[in-house]
């Protein structure tokens, strides 16, 4: 019979490329792993991992494992939900993860109400992309994922459900020595012989938003360097590297050299979802956190609607009237 938490190492040896990072992430020591797969491998009676002098591949054998090690391990975290609900939200975990801007804006305040209201449950949050948080979500790892998609291209997932949180609009940072800074109305065409900040491919779908701004607005933005750091980017921008778009999220800190406008036109919007495993028990701690986090979300939302275009702070960008 294969060993469950056999099948939680040849997963992590996966994931990781080698048993060497495999034993950091799990805490083991790599002979350990070692020893851990060579037993798996005898228990399934073939060869799961192709070892390299430079890491190491699963075979296809070992590709056909990790995908039931996947489903069986998600089913396992689902069971012990479950028993650990019978208690109601009275005890417990409840596993977050989040993209970077959310953990920094929506998590914190919904966290902190769900601890005032259930203080016996056991919260915890790790940051993750969102390609990766997903990920988690449907290997068991988390219960609930803070993620993002284009407004217009919605994630086409049926193991997903999708929690609208609220609409992140976007805005374009510039230098505040830019030439178009302090003009009356901006429109996108006027940065069209720009150079744009972008982001990493395939971590954050605020790419896809502005290349198909730009695209309507009729030319293909250029790219003169690439970072998810939002911090950082405020300073290539200010340093006169490029212009960027930001979601309001990320503007818990707004730089004194930099401004942020708003675009003429149709507001560009990236979408905040609280996502949970379709079909899987939700717990009680899970659901009370979706409603706490819906909550929250429309308060950030409403805080949106009535922002003014320039001179925009840290503190107006995230302010809740009580």
């Amino acid at each position: 019979m294969l060993d469950v938490k056999r099948l939680r190492v040849l997963r992590e040896v996966a994931a990781r490329g080698s048993f060497s990072a495999a034993a950091e992430a799990l805490a083991y020591t790599q002979s350990a792993v070692s020893q851990q797969i060579a037993t798996l491998e005898r228990e399934a009676g073939t060869v799961l991992v192709d070892r390299r002098a430079r890491g190491v591949r699963l075979t296809e054998a070992g590709s056909a494992l990790v995908r039931h090690a996947d489903v069986i391990l998600a089913r396992l975290a689902d069971a012990e939900a479950e028993l650990e609900a019978i208690a109601g939200v009275r005890g417990g975990r409840l596993r977050l993860v989040s993209f970077p801007t959310a953990g920094a804006t929506i998590a914190p305040r919904a966290i902190g109400r769900f601890r005032e209201q259930h203080p016996g449950v056991e919260v915890t949050l790790q940051p993750r992309e969102p390609a990766d948080g997903l990920d988690c979500l449907k290997a068991g790892e988390c219960d609930i994922a803070l993620t993002i998609e284009a407004g217009f291209e919605p994630i086409a997932d049926t193991a997903i459900q999708r929690h609208h949180l609220l609409d992140d609009p976007l805005y374009v940072c510039l230098a505040a020595r830019h030439p178009v800074a302090a003009k009356a109305r901006l429109r996108l065409v006027d940065l069209a012989d720009e150079s744009w900040i972008m982001g990493v491919p395939g971590t954050c779908p605020d790419d896809l938003i502005l290349r198909r701004a730009c695209q309507i607005a009729g030319f293909e933005p250029r790219t003169a360097f690439q970072s998810d750091d939002y911090s950082a980017i405020q300073g290539f921008v200010a340093a006169g590297v490029g212009v960027c778009f930001i979601p309001d999220l990320a503007l818990i800190a707004v730089r004194d050299d930099v401004v942020i406008r708003r675009v003429e036109g149709p507001p560009f919007a990236r979408r905040v979802l609280a996502a949970t495993l379709a079909g899987a028990f939700v717990s009680p701690a899970a659901a009370a956190m979706l409603e706490i986090l819906v909550e929250v979300g429309a308060e950030f939302e409403a805080c949106n609607r009535g922002l003014a275009d320039i001179g925009r702070s840290a503190q107006t960008s995230v302010a809740v009237a009580p």
